[in-house]
C-alpha cells in the first residue's frame, strides 16, 4: 500500500520540480542512488520497470527506503498495462508513470487513488488523459514532439493543465531554465543525472552534489 497519498505525491513533484529517473538490477547500488538523491533534496523518484525481476529490486529498495529516507516519495514508471501497476501498487508504489497512456491503468490507479501519470505526444492525448482522472500528465519523448515550444503552445489554451517532461532533460542551468519558463509542473531526468561512468564508481556524493545543483536551477528559474 502507498505511503503517501495523492495530494501528497503531487505536492512533492510540484514543490521540487524534479523527478528522478532510474533503473539498475541491484538493488544495493540503486538504495544508493535513492539515498543520494534524497541528501541532494529530491523528494520523488521513478524507479523504472526495465528488466528482469525489477518489481523484487523496488519491494526491497522500497522498504529500505521507509526508514532510511522517510520522506521520499517512491513510484515506478514504464508501466504499459493495468496487470504490472496492480503488482507495482501492492508493493507500495505511490505514483505510476508510463510512456503511452492506457485507459485501464488510469482505472486500477484511479481505484486506490494512486497518481497515474501517463506518457502522451499529443494535445488531444493530453485532453484523454485528464479527462481518465490523470492530474499530472507526461509530454513524452518531449524533443521529439516540439520540446518546450510543445508545452508553452498547449498550455495557452490548457492553462489547468499539469504537465511531467521526460527525454532530453538535463542537469544544466540553460535546459531546466527552457523547460520551468515553458511551463510545466516538474521534470523527469535520467541518464544524464545518473551518468554510467559516476555509478561504475560508486561515486555517490557526486550524484548528491548534481541533484543539488539541479534543484537549485529549478529554483531560480521559477523566480
Amino acid at each position: 500500500m502507498a505511503r503517501f497519498n495523492k495530494i501528497q505525491v503531487l505536492g512533492a513533484m510540484a514543490g521540487t520540480g524534479m523527478v528522478p529517473v532510474f533503473y539498475n538490477k541491484d538493488a544495493e547500488t540503486t538504495k544508493q542512488v535513492v539515498k543520494a538523491c534524497y541528501d541532494g533534496g529530491v523528494r520523488a523518484f521513478e524507479f523504472t520497470n526495465r528488466g528482469d525481476y525489477a518489481h523484487e529490486v523496488f519491494e526491497e529498495v522500497n522498504k529500505w527506503a521507509a526508514k532510511e529516507c522517510p520522506e521520499m516519495i517512491l513510484g515506478v514508471g514504464s508501466i504499459v498495462d493495468p496487470a504490472t501497476a496492480s503488482l507495482y501498487i501492492q508493493l507500495g508504489a505511490n505514483f505510476v508513470v508510463g510512456p503511452l497512456f492506457n485507459p485501464e491503468i488510469a482505472k486500477v490507479c484511479n481505484r486506490r487513488l494512486v497518481p497515474y501519470t501517463p506518457g502522451c505526444g499529443s494535445i488531444s492525448e493530453i485532453g484523454f488523459a485528464q479527462e481518465a482522472g490523470c492530474d499530472l500528465t507526461k509530454v513524452f519523448p518531449a524533443p521529439n514532439v516540439g520540446g518546450p515550444s510543445f508545452v508553452k503552445n498547449m498550455k495557452a489554451p490548457m492553462p489547468w493543465s499539469m504537465v511531467m517532461v521526460t527525454g532530453g532533460v538535463e542537469p544544466t542551468e540553460e535546459n531546466l531554465t527552457s523547460w520551468i519558463n515553458s511551463g510545466v509542473t516538474c521534470v523527469g531526468m535520467g541518464s544524464k543525472l545518473f551518468p554510467s561512468e559516476v555509478i561504475a564508481a560508486k561515486n555517490w556524493a557526486a550524484i548528491t552534489e548534481k541533484a543539488k545543483q539541479a534543484l537549485a536551477f529549478i529554483v531560480a528559474a521559477r523566480k
